[in-house]
């Protein structure tokens, strides 16, 4: 009864289950990305409608959204100051993932018992036996991760819809692959996607683990350019628009420790914290779309009115 909020930090197929259960014991929530694994689209839609229905305030760990830019960005792109929104870019890349190289076994003779929960790790995903490999390195198994779409995209293309504006997908397609860690591990080490907005808009989210060189986020309109680059943000207008090139200073540097102070002053005072549950909401059914289009190899929709992901 003296617990105000809880912070839920444990593998990803588990995240969605705490927080529906804490946020049905009337806590508020800081959960990790992502909010759900893959396969849980259904609990990610009761944790969104228990959320609201209770007036709970749920933080996604998407620290980046701490950086004023993408709220100041998301202004200007409401204002008009680029024409209507078009396309946009947004990737991340790196050498090596927790799950492979850095997610070492800490201990190799480790057994289910009073410390080590086999049954509570599984949660809905497909009983098996214990196995030492897939408790420590989890995140290299589909069962229980998604590799880059789902473990490292919340935190790139959370910003991007927050600036956008947008909220359901229409259509998503992805490719991908395990193009270097092709041994033992079974999550994709390179995934691309494409998603499709009804308000004419694509966003294109790219990434590997097998090359670190980046992709600057980039927000395409009608009229001009939002480079997220210099003081902040810099709006460069198409050839033949009479606007002038501008730049914006950001207001606010992001961290780890802006973002859990922003959900604290909300638990507070019941504010909209920075990446919310609706923006969570949006932003991992895109995510699950792209999965499950890598996995089938097919063009998956959406139904916004059944609120349903279609294949």
């Amino acid at each position: 009864a003296n617990v105000d909020a809880v912070i839920i930090a444990t593998p990803d197929r588990l995240h969605v289950h705490q927080s529906i259960a804490a946020v049905k014991a009337g806590k508020d929530v800081y959960c990790e990305k992502p909010i759900t694994h893959w396969q849980q689209f259904e609990p990610l839609k009761q944790l969104a409608q228990e959320t609201r229905q209770r007036k709970r305030i749920l933080q996604v760990g998407t620290q980046w959204l701490s950086d004023s830019i993408w709220h100041q960005a998301a202004e200007l792109i409401k204002e008009g100051v680029i024409g209507k929104p078009v396309h946009a870019q947004t990737g991340y890349f790196r050498v090596g993932d927790w799950g492979e190289r850095g997610m070492p076994i800490d201990d190799t003779n480790a057994k289910p018992g009073p410390d080590l929960d086999w049954e509570a790790f599984l949660a809905d995903a497909p009983k098996r036996p214990f196995d030492v490999s897939r408790f420590f390195r989890w995140r290299m198994y589909m069962d229980y991760s998604g590799g880059p779409c789902t473990d490292l995209y919340p935190h790139n293309f959370t910003p991007i819809i927050k600036a956008l504006g947008v909220t359901f997908p229409e259509t998503v397609v992805a490719v991908g692959g395990k193009y270097r860690y092709n041994d033992e591990r079974e999550a994709p080490d390179t995934f691309a996607m494409l998603i499709e907005y009804p308000e004419g808009v694509t966003v294109a989210v790219l990434g590997t683990i097998a090359n670190e060189w980046g992709l600057a986020p980039v927000i395409r309109g009608y009229d001009a350019t939002m480079l997220f680059e210099g003081p902040g943000i810099v709006i460069q207008p198409q050839s033949g628009v009479k606007k002038e090139r501008r730049e914006v200073t950001r207001q606010r540097s992001g961290s780890d420790h802006e973002h859990m102070r922003n959900f604290l002053q909300c638990v507070r005072s019941r504010e909209k914290p920075y990446s919310d549950i609706e923006l969570g909401y949006y932003v991992q059914t895109a995510l699950i779309m792209g999965m499950l289009a890598y996995i089938k190899g097919k063009v998956v929709q959406f139904d916004r009115k059944q609120e349903r992901i279609e294949i």
